[in-house]
């Protein structure tokens, strides 16, 4: 029997059935891969999560970016609110590698800010999946980096019962063997505090702290605390610790790796020296002796990372731990928007390894420093047991994989692919311009997308003169704003949006009826049938949905997004005769438009205890100071003054005001 508990009101419906039951048969006939290929308001969270129930295995599940496995998150943690659901994702708000540019003999250090609750969350995971088989962690690419030993992690677990012997000392030594901190006043996560026989400990994945009393020869009390008051909330019989970090390691394996690290390192300064590097030798000889220092001391130092494979004791050139390497052998992966995050996955070691060969080459870092490193492709293949790839749009690595791909194309209003059409260019801009009008005037709306950046603007300026409510929208407007532009579009603000690539996977604008596609005869990324199918599904909520595509000839591309979507149309208008069901158009309160950006909005919010703005100003803010270091060593002090008044204004709280970094609305532009 299945250990996961799904919870939810609905049931499911249209071809939801015949897909739970081929997904749930397949995999428990012994099939490695499949391929659920479902439209865009079908349904496939909540497959997916009947999936999980049916085979009650452990599951990964992999989207390829941050606020997508927010809102997985969300959806699954609703769907299964008495499992364990993690999220893991990376901890850093900002990010800037360590790296070195021999040309300009720059080298740039690595700069980070860490949000401390997404690292407890990275921990809850990695012990949740160890201690329970209900657990489903959802997980960025972030999961195919490299982690310490899982069991090395799950060995140094530090477990204390109520009467127990109490060895005070040898506890207070194996929390610090954990790389927990002791300190006197504040508590902090992943630290302790003692007072006598008393000890108030943090777990660095939890959010309660715990009281341990330790009595003259027995283990007295545990207790769970409110984090603020540090009142008891229950007392418990039992408590488990896991490691404060990722990277931990055993005393006797610390002390192998500090003698091979610096085997290591007399090696490599040796071959420095011989090819006539005597800068980069003594560079390397230097930084690496403070970092044995440190780990002879105090077990761990800044980058230790880097030391990865000396630490867990394996071969250079192996195959680093991973997040996968924590789940147990039989385990189910699903990987969403699988034409977005496969190729993302398989591109992740080659951008990795070329930064981290300069930096070996000119003597920051020690070779081994390669080994911690992303899993190259063939070895994330190697890791997948059973695989389900879930996508309106699957590539054709995931439909090689697969013996068969199961579709869902029914959804549950009855709604239906838009039509396409195909017109000249000719006359496009008067022909579009009618369109819009004829959209407006119903109460619907419309979205136009070019090309570049340059094309939207000045196309959107265009019409604004003419009397159209029409706004841009593109990759220079952050999260927020692009929320805030869309919900105006609903709110009829705007009848028409122009972008570059509005795709938006899980975006819901259920009022926009028309998809307008310029020069949809170029053949490219943006103008490929995946795209012209994805940017299709933005007018597939809507009753009168159409798509027309500008071009003065049909491309391959085009015909096959025209054919794939005129083959969906016939299966959703024969259910919909055989069921005597009627289309209608999705209608949704503007606060629920975009429901599953504010579930990661609210997300974010219990996560970092800040509202999505507040998250999102604070990762403006690390770009900004970036920015502004940035054109203060390149002498521009009048550019990194304006960042600097803008950091002062964000950071005290005031409203922003337009500065050179934003343009007047006309442009509604930040150059930075």
């Amino acid at each position: 029997m299945s250990e996961f508990k799904l919870v939810s009101s609905m049931t499911p419906k249209g071809d939801q059935p015949q897909a739970i039951e081929k997904l749930i048969a397949g995999f428990r006939s012994g099939k490695k891969e499949q391929v659920l290929m479902g439209v865009t308001g079908s349904g496939k969270t909540f497959t997916m999560a009947h999936v999980i129930e049916g085979l009650g295995k452990p599951t990964l599940v992999i989207s390829h970016n941050k606020t997508l496995a927010a809102q997985l998150y969300a959806e699954l943690k609703e769907f299964f609110p008495g499992n364990a659901v993690e999220y893991f994702v990376s901890y850093y708000d900002y990010y800037q590698p360590e790296a070195y540019i021999p040309h300009t003999d720059t080298y740039i250090e690595k700069d980070a800010s860490i949000n401390e609750d997404l690292d407890r969350l990275r921990l809850s995971a990695t012990s949740s999946i160890l201690s329970r088989k209900d657990c489903i962690i959802v997980s960025s690419v972030s999961c195919i980096y490299g982690l310490g030993a899982p069991e090395d992690w799950q060995g140094m677990l530090i477990t204390i019962k109520k009467g127990d012997p109490a060895d005070r000392d040898k506890f207070l030594s194996d929390l610090i063997g954990l790389q927990y901190e002791r300190v006197e006043t504040e508590l902090r996560r992943g630290t302790f505090r003692v007072r006598g026989g008393r000890i108030d400990l943090l777990p660095s994945y939890g959010q309660n702290p715990y009281r341990i009393d330790l009595g003259p020869e027995t283990v007295e009390r545990i207790t769970l605390l409110d984090p603020v008051k540090f009142t008891a909330i229950k007392e418990i019989e039992k408590l488990a610790v896991y490691p404060a970090k990722h990277f931990v390691t055993p005393g006797d394996r610390l002390e192998t790796a500090v003698v091979s690290i610096e085997q290591e390192m007399k090696e490599q300064v040796k071959k420095l020296l011989s090819e006539g590097k005597e800068l980069e030798a003594k560079r390397l000889e230097s930084r690496t002796q403070y970092d044995l220092e440190m780990l002879k001391e105090v077990g761990y130092c800044s980058g230790v990372e880097n030391y990865s494979r000396h630490l867990a004791g394996r071969a250079p050139g192996s195959t680093p731990y991973t997040l996968l390497d924590y789940f147990p052998k039989d385990f189910l992966m699903i990987i969403d928007e699988s034409h977005q995050s496969v190729p993302q996955i398989r591109g992740m070691f080659n951008g990795d390894i070329s930064r981290k060969k300069v930096l070996v080459e000119h003597g920051f870092r020690l070779p081994s420093a390669l080994d911690n490193r992303p899993l190259r492709f063939p070895e994330f293949e190697s890791k997948i047991k059973q695989c389900l790839y879930v996508s309106a749009t699957p590539g054709p690595y995931e439909i090689g994989r697969a013996p068969e791909v199961i579709e869902q194309v029914i959804r549950p209003t009855g709604l239906m692919d838009p039509e396409i059409e195909v017109r000249r260019t000719k006359g496009q801009i008067d022909d579009l311009i009618a369109e819009i009008k004829k959209r407006a005037k119903a109460g619907e709306r419309t979205i136009v997308t070019t090309l570049t950046k340059k094309m939207a603007e000045d196309l959107s300026r265009y019409l604004k003169e003419i009397g159209i409510k029409v706004h841009y929208l593109h990759s220079e407007f952050d999260a927020f704003e692009r929320v805030e532009i869309l919900r105006d579009f609903r709110l009829k603000k705007y009848d028409c949006v122009i972008g570059v690539n509005l795709l938006r996977e899980g975006l819901d604008l259920p009022e926009v009826s028309l998809v307008a596609v310029l020069d949809a005869d170029k053949e490219g990324f943006l103008r490929s049938d995946v795209s012209l199918i994805q940017i299709a599904g933005r007018a597939a909520r809507h009753i009168h949905g159409k798509v027309i595509m500008y071009g003065d000839k049909i491309t391959d591309s085009m015909k096959r997004a025209i054919d794939e979507t005129t083959r969906r149309r016939k299966i959703q208008e024969h259910y919909n005769l055989v069921n005597r069901i009627t289309p209608v158009s999705i209608k949704k309160e503007i606060k629920d438009g975009i429901e599953k950006w504010k579930k990661a909005e609210e997300f974010v919010h219990d996560v970092v205890h800040e509202s999505g703005r507040e998250y999102e100003t604070k990762n403006y803010l690390a770009f900004l100071k970036q920015r502004m270091e940035s054109c203060a060593r390149a002498l521009e002090f009048d550019k990194a003054a304006r960042y600097r008044d803008e950091i002062r204004r964000l950071e005290a709280g005031m409203p922003k005001e337009k500065t050179a970094l934003e343009p007047a609305p006309k442009k509604s532009k930040r150059k930075l």
